[in-house]
């Protein structure tokens, strides 16, 4: 297993796109804090960009990559290796390059520039997107066998996560604006990891005041420790599920 992490994770890190995303992240980042002349907002304008781009970037990239190395895979099939240890390799291999890259763009500029919790909470945040959108790019790649088909559902997945998503809640918020729906936003907000990232790290900047009696209640839960750890807790089963479903997909699928 080992041997086959160090592969991909050698091949990824090689990879032009990798360290084109890197070196994006890393100049986007780098210009936002030396622009603003306040770190708070550079946080801010990094947040929308980090909620677009790190879960675009690894659902596509880990989708083709997956799709790349279907001989790879095939030929450690036919070895003598456990097809959970196959993919879980492959896993590990992805998710541990994309971390790197994004630690690497995005995480060496907040310690230089906003080395506070906030920071941090941001770093952890785009950790486990990163983790989360690689698990649901090898569910995808595991269930689609055509990859212009599997491409195509990540490209999905990603619109409905990142904006149809939220266009959802405003349709049902509208629909039943006469209902108190505030307090239901809090377990909705957890089918959702993108939003649920917003959230800790804007209540960690402190500007939920400006979301008005809802951002009071996420404050109320996801702002105490316990409701800060059933958020992490939430992200985490965001990147197990897929992960775990994929697996048990993966060792019944005919090659």
């Amino acid at each position: 297993m080992k041997k086959i992490i160090k592969y991909v994770i050698i091949d990824i890190l090689r990879n032009k796109i990798v360290i084109g995303y890197t070196l994006f992240l890393l100049a986007i980042t780098l210009s936002i804090f030396n622009l603003e002349d306040q770190s708070t907002k550079g946080l801010l304008s990094l947040l929308n960009i980090i909620l677009i781009v790190v879960p675009l970037v690894c659902i596509l990239f880990s989708a083709i990559y997956v799709y790349n190395s279907n001989e790879f895979i095939e030929l450690l099939v036919s070895q003598p290796i456990k097809r959970s240890t196959i993919l879980l390799s492959m896993f590990t291999g992805l998710s541990v390059s994309m971390v790197v890259a994004f630690l690497i763009g995005t995480g060496i500029p907040i310690l230089l520039f906003e080395p506070t919790l906030t920071g941090f909470t941001m770093m952890g945040v785009g950790v486990l997107l990163t983790l989360i959108f690689v698990s649901v790019a090898l569910l995808t790649a595991v269930y689609a066998r055509d990859k212009a088909k599997g491409i195509g559902w990540v490209i999905l997945l990603w619109l409905y996560f990142s904006l149809l998503f939220d266009g959802l809640i405003l349709f049902i918020l509208y629909q039943f604006s006469e209902y108190p729906l505030e307090k239901a936003m809090v377990g909705i907000s957890a089918l959702n990891p993108i939003d649920l990232s917003r959230i800790l790290v804007l209540l960690k900047m402190d500007v939920s005041a400006m979301m008005g009696y809802t951002g009071a209640i996420f404050r109320n839960f996801f702002g105490t420790q316990y409701g800060f750890w059933m958020a992490i807790a939430v992200m985490l089963l965001w990147a197990f599920i897929p992960l775990f479903i994929s697996l048990r997909k993966f060792k019944r699928k005919d090659l």
